[in-house]
């Protein structure tokens, strides 16, 4: 994708952002019940959440366009996979004082609360739920994912709070301030997205962070009276290694204390269920034409057709046989210690891939034989890179000075052998 590919369609994204928050700003100055406001101030704090994030990925991306404009050229690394990342059953439990839940004395506060989750720029927002001393637990239903996540993911979760005993006035703006609002339906993207850029100013956010840890993202200026006003209590970032199969508790950073009136009593924690997907474990790799032996007689090979795909290279009779879903001759199993080696050492005229692992407890070397040297490099790439991801996308992987002596250890120059 070109350059100015990428910039349209983040432009896009901004101003579909910008429409977003202004029918969002319209509607809260038409509600005449608190609870439509509820709904349409996390609207606008959701929009307002997103364009900082487009914003600051349209800067990034201008920044690494210049660089290379004037020679200096991106990162050669090699990258690892993407993946899903799912987030489901958030729930964060609640601490009342004795005599607020048992006795059930003093005032029935009440708050509106709802999680922002932000993993990069894809934002999206939970249901909002009322919470007063008769719950024990504030409880998010559905599942939220995020598509196209790298391993070094950030998912980071903020929980918002307003009070729902706070003053409303309905139609707070007036006729004046509705018509300014709707009147810039018709002006230019330009102006748009320079609507956007005033709002991130005041915001003051860096980083790609929706907000400051410390308050909520503000609205524009002119929306900064306007509806019920959420504050942020809490929030807690989650990474790869937090990738678990089951419910699991994660500690939460606090952002208020008992005296704001948009208080409720947090134990500290949440619980939720995070899993990831890599993208390279579901889908083909790569496949073709391969001869294949397992022994030590190089003119004792087998024609196949491979496939490369989960953990492993499945090996069929011909392409036919995957596509009727026969079983293969041979499974190849790929892990995050496999070697793989080419050689240009051997009697036969092509090189020969090296495929080290380990099946069933004992060392076994393959040997692979893809006719064409440019089909030996794509296998030899594919494999190793394939290799790379399991261990970056590992959260239990070894630490980074180790990580890289692994990646060294697998990426072998040609005419070493085997390798081991």
């Amino acid at each position: 994708m070109s350059d100015d590919t990428q910039d349209g369609e983040v432009l896009k994204q901004i101003e579909r952002e910008v429409r977003m928050r202004e029918g969002a700003s319209k509607l809260l100055a038409a509600c005449s019940r608190r609870e439509q406001a509820l709904e349409a101030s996390k609207s606008l704090l959701t929009c307002n959440a997103r364009i900082l994030a487009l914003l600051s990925q349209l800067q990034k991306m201008r920044k690494a366009q210049i660089l290379q404009r004037v020679g200096r050229r991106p990162s050669e690394d090699v990258l690892p996979c993407l993946g899903k990342i799912s987030l489901s059953d958030l729930r964060i439990p609640l601490m009342w004082k004795d005599s607020e839940y048992f006795k059930n004395k003093g005032e029935l506060q009440r708050c509106a609360v709802f999680c922002l989750l932000q993993c990069g720029t894809e934002i999206h927002d939970t249901d909002l739920v009322m919470v007063d001393r008769t719950l024990t637990d504030i409880c998010f239903e559905g599942t939220t994912i995020f598509s196209e996540v790298g391993p070094g993911f950030q998912l980071r979760v903020e929980l918002y709070s307003s009070c729902a005993a706070e003053e409303f006035s309905p139609g707070a703006l007036g006729p004046r301030r509705v018509s300014c609002l709707g009147g810039t339906a018709g002006c230019s993207s330009g102006k748009k997205i320079r609507a956007a850029f005033e709002s991130a100013a005041v915001c003051g956010s860096s980083g790609g962070n929706a907000a400051p840890a410390s308050a909520s993202p503000p609205l524009s200026p002119d929306l900064s009276a306007l509806g019920p006003k959420y504050n942020l209590l809490a929030h807690t970032t989650l990474r790869i290694e937090h990738v678990q199969e089951g419910f699991k508790t994660h500690d939460l950073s606090l952002a208020a204390t008992e005296d704001n009136p948009f208080w409720v009593p947090l134990y500290g924690s949440m619980c939720c269920r995070l899993v990831a997907q890599p993208l390279c474990m579901i889908h083909p790799i790569i496949s073709g034409q391969l001869e294949v032996k397992l022994g030590e007689d190089l003119n004792c090979c087998e024609n196949v057709y491979g496939v490369l795909r989960g953990q492993s290279v499945f090996c069929y009779q011909n392409e036919e046989d995957l596509e009727s879903e026969d079983e293969p001759l041979l499974v190849i199993p790929i892990k995050k210690d496999t070697v793989v080696c080419v050689t240009g050492r051997d009697p036969v005229p092509c090189q020969n891939i090296y495929i080290s692992t380990q099946r069933q407890g004992e060392n076994v070397t393959y040997t692979l034989n893809a006719k064409a040297p440019e089909d030996t490099q794509r296998w030899t790439e594919a494999i190793s890179q394939h290799v790379y991801n399991m261990i970056i996308d590992d959260p239990s992987t070894v630490a980074a000075e180790e990580r890289d002596t692994v990646l060294i250890s697998f990426i072998c120059g040609q005419g070493n052998g085997h390798g081991a």
